[in-house]
């Protein structure tokens, strides 16, 4: 249904960014940086600090290219202050009797490149600085707690009806809105979806064993247990934490005391790192694997989990996201949002994004294993594929989006 025309009519931008998430944030910025006039509307405004309530406590690791990204867009010498390098990434298997490492193996960048594989930031973090780079930028409107109500798109303009009763008329609009997408609804694109019946916990800790800036997946059954790098926290070492499990299972964990809790932590680390102590509240989310029918429509691209959404697994999730604006970016004209761009960005992205997703699912499905000799058959399967340097390497730079 078209949004009624209120009087004085519309108001003109260039860009419209539908979400203001990490992706939205870093859209609008990217954006705002070549001189176009924008908008960017979340229904939430941005939490900024890591004790308040609603705080996003997970954490975003930047691989190579959405380092090379940020720095064409005048984000980078914002975020790197705040960035702890990915140097190694560690895979462990401790899945057989007992919760303990019967397999590790190491993936180093410096087989591959001169750089770390990328760097992690607290996402409540990247929010702060990342709002703050909006306001600086001229020709940049960021308005948190005003979302999309209605599109209707035409040939040379989408007309966008906004929550606070405004309307604006932009040339291109963004959707990264989410996984439930009001834009992605509004232009009736179907999505197919994954559900996987597994949820994941974010939180960080503190342990006894520096990290040296070593990302640790564990392997055991129900979903990967990661420890990504983060800065030292009050004189102690500190790690993020991505605890993925089956449903019941993370409802049990949540119930725990926190004695309890801190056992079942440790159990599961398998003791990599030391002694973990919990040192943030938890947050939690559920796993799904999704992707949109179509990543395009007039005048409208959908980008980050409004286009397609992963397992946490190899750090994948927002470093697909930039890849979306990076094409974006590369297609924009004089005319943003002209059908020819828009038509080449869905032609380059879906197929390379169905693509990741699948080799995703693989992983997380084997992630999830229970029975013994099919763990057995994992952690065989990783030492054969890490003894052979040619795929070693390869894989590495899959991982990292590189060619």
């Amino acid at each position: 249904m078209s949004p009624p025309v209120r009087a004085g009519g519309p108001v003109p931008v260039d860009v419209l960014v539908s979400g203001g998430g990490i992706a939205g944030l870093i859209a609008a910025a990217a954006f705002g940086q070549a001189g176009l006039s924008v908008l960017c509307v979340d229904p939430a405004p941005p939490v900024t600090q890591e004790a308040a309530a609603g705080a996003d406590l997970r954490t975003t690791a930047f691989l190579q290219p959405s380092v090379a990204l940020l720095r064409r867009i005048g984000l980078w010498d914002r975020l790197a202050p705040f960035a702890t390098p990915l140097q190694v990434m560690r895979i462990v298997d401790a899945g057989g009797a007992q919760p303990v490492p019967r397999l590790v193996r190491e993936f180093a960048a410096a087989e591959i490149s001169t750089e770390p594989f990328g760097y992690n930031l607290p996402n409540w973090l990247l929010r702060r600085e990342l709002a703050a780079r909006l306001a600086e930028l001229p020709g940049m409107r960021f308005a948190p707690g005003t979302g999309t109500a209605a599109l209707m798109a035409r040939a040379d303009s989408a007309l966008v009806d906004l929550t606070d009763g405004s309307q604006v008329r932009a040339r291109l609009v963004v959707a990264a809105d989410g996984r439930d997408s009001p834009v992605r609804r509004a232009l009736g694109i179907g999505v197919r979806t994954i559900r996987y019946g597994q949820r994941a916990l974010a939180f960080a800790v503190t342990h006894d064993i520096a990290h040296q800036n070593v990302s640790t997946e564990i392997h055991r059954s129900g979903g990967p247990f990661t420890l990504v790098p983060l800065p030292g926290r009050e004189g102690r070492h500190s790690s993020a934490v991505v605890w993925m499990e089956r449903g019941p299972e993370i409802a049990r964990l949540r119930a725990l005391p926190p004695a309890a809790f801190e056992a079942e932590l440790n159990a599961r680390s398998a003791g990599v790192l030391g002694h973990l102590r919990q040192a943030t509240a938890l947050t939690e989310w559920p796993i799904i694997s999704q992707i949109a029918d179509r990543f395009a429509g007039p005048r409208t691209a959908l980008i980050a989990e409004a286009a397609h959404v992963a397992p946490p697994i190899g750090a994948q999730g927002l470093n697909m996201s930039l890849a979306d604006l990076s094409v974006l970016l590369d297609l924009m004209t004089a005319d943003p949002g002209n059908a020819a761009a828009l038509d080449a960005y869905a032609r380059a992205r879906r197929p390379e994004a169905l693509a990741r997703l699948a080799g995703i699912d693989a992983l997380n499905r084997a992630s999830m294993l229970r029975a013994r000799p099919l763990r057995d058959l994992r952690a065989a399967a990783l030492g054969a594929m890490h003894a052979l340097a040619p795929v070693r390497r390869t894989m590495m730079r899959a991982g990292l989006g590189l060619r």
